[in-house]
């Protein structure tokens, strides 16, 4: 694991903090079961992590490390679930948030697929929950592009590869192997450290001036980075609790881009601004508004000649304009301060400390770690999907539900977009958000108020009417 990663899976001793991911796909029909098992199984052999479980070395001395599981059980991995009547997407929500609080079990590879059966109108979901250790999403959906088909008809003549061999690895064993390659490379870590400073020193003693001011830059970003949330929290979301609840809308990706584009924004820009108008008006329901709220959003610094999968984002908080009652004003200011982040010389500095991190008591860097989450109201995520159909064992995918997880805000909103589509799934803490039918609509109401943004086509259609709830309660 990268020490990022090994962050993420240690941090759960407080089970606030869990990180697991999890992604619902609404089906057309029940996919094949053998075809669907089959499809499991050549993933596992074609993606090594699939069939990876974490051992982690004694008294954190050492990195957890990814090895093969040598007793790797798909059976326990692929299950098949069925809804009692009526099967309804609210019904189904409740199985799958139920689901995404319980914990991995940690001697196995932290992933669980299940098709559930019994959906109103003959439709079925697959429901693929996962830890973020593993991937983020960004990473994940690159994985599930390979996996999935452009067809309903099978692949009878694909490559079936050769699995992993297993690896009958110890914690014991884990950390003697760590430990020799520690003092084999030590040498040249030496030297390569040595090099790096020499040529630092080098290029500082030949411009002064830019070496101290691009280290003062860096000082004042890093001081803006490592600062408390810009703004105090929410009092209306301030309670906590270790549940979670888990709603999802729909709305036209072509829309919302249209809407973003309107005032000199981008389709994230309109999707948090959206939100932002749903928070507005379920402060103004409780008689309580805001001004301003501190969230946060991962900015990825994922390249294009980065492998697939792994992780690779940082976090950027600021203090969000609940208060504006502009959509496009919102649109600009979120704009703004996205282009502001992504020019941070420090943003990736957790990325930097973690490393350090790991070496401390984890119940400690849990607890610091949880005191500035639990300050924050929203956690918002934007995943660019596949834009063509996909089917998986002959059924055809028709939407796909994104649930990040809810690591001590109140609210963590995902949007996932799929062929045209963003669905928008929301993680919400219900001791926070208390009324939770009455916080969807709200942010029905600022999705609305986005997409007026973008002008009506030549039918005289608004561009909301793409834009659709996916349950009713």
């Amino acid at each position: 694991m990268s020490p990022f990663e090994a962050l993420m899976w240690r941090i759960e001793q407080d089970p606030r903090l869990r990180s697991t991911m999890t992604v619902v796909y609404l089906l057309d029909s029940a996919p094949d079961w053998d075809r669907l098992v089959a499809a499991h199984e050549w993933a596992s052999r074609l993606i090594p992590r699939i069939r990876q479980r974490v051992v982690e070395p004694p008294l954190g001395l050492g990195t957890p490390t990814w090895v093969a599981d040598d007793e790797f059980d798909l059976g326990f991995h692929v299950r098949r679930l069925r809804l009692p009547q009526p099967g309804t997407l609210r019904q189904l929500l409740d199985l799958v948030q139920g689901d995404a609080m319980a914990s991995f079990d940690r001697s196995r590879p932290p992933w669980r697929a299940s098709l559930v059966e019994g959906l109103e109108d003959g439709r079925t979901a697959y429901v693929l929950k996962l830890h973020h250790s593993m991937t983020d999403g960004q990473g994940g959906t690159q994985l599930l592009g390979l996996l999935h088909s452009r067809t309903r008809e099978p692949s009878p003549d694909k490559p079936l590869p050769d699995p992993p061999a297993p690896e009958n690895a110890s914690p014991v064993s884990i950390l003697a192997q760590q430990a020799t390659r520690a003092l084999g490379s030590a040498p040249g870590d030496a030297l390569h450290a040595a090099t790096g400073i020499a040529s630092t020193a080098a290029r500082i003693a030949s411009s002064p001036i830019e070496g101290v001011e691009g280290a003062a830059r860096f000082g004042r970003s890093l001081q803006r980075i490592l600062a408390p949330p810009p703004v105090e929290p929410s009092p209306l979301l301030s309670p906590r609790s270790r549940s979670w609840r888990f709603d999802a809308l729909a709305v036209s990706l072509p829309d919302l881009k249209a809407a973003g584009k309107a005032a000199g924004g981008s389709l994230n820009d309109a999707y948090v601004s959206a939100l932002l108008g749903g928070f507005r008006r379920y402060h103004e329901h409780f008689d309580r508004p805001i001004e301003e709220m501190p969230m946060a959003m991962p900015i990825s610094l994922r390249r294009g000649d980065h492998p697939m999968g792994g992780n690779r984002f940082a976090g950027a908080r600021f203090a969000a304009p609940v208060g504006e009652p502009d959509p496009a004003e919102r649109i600009r200011a979120v704009h703004e301060f996205v282009l502001t982040a992504r020019d941070e010389p420090a943003l990736d500095v957790f990325g930097l400390l973690a490393p350090a991190l790991n070496r401390l008591p984890m119940a400690l860097v849990a607890r610091g770690y949880g005191a500035q989450t639990t300050k924050l109201d929203l956690q918002a995520s934007n995943v660019a999907g596949l834009p063509y159909d996909a089917y998986i064992a002959g059924a055809k995918i028709e939407q796909m539900l994104p649930f990040g997880p809810l690591p001590g805000c109140a609210v963590m909103a995902t949007l996932l977009s799929y062929a045209g589509t963003c669905c928008i799934g929301l993680n919400t803490d219900p001791a926070a958000v208390t009324e939770p039918d009455v916080f969807v609509h709200c942010l029905e109401d600022g999705l609305e108020e986005v997409l007026a943004l973008g002008s009506a086509d030549g039918n005289g259609r608004s561009a909301s009417a793409g834009r659709r709830r996916l349950m009713t309660l």
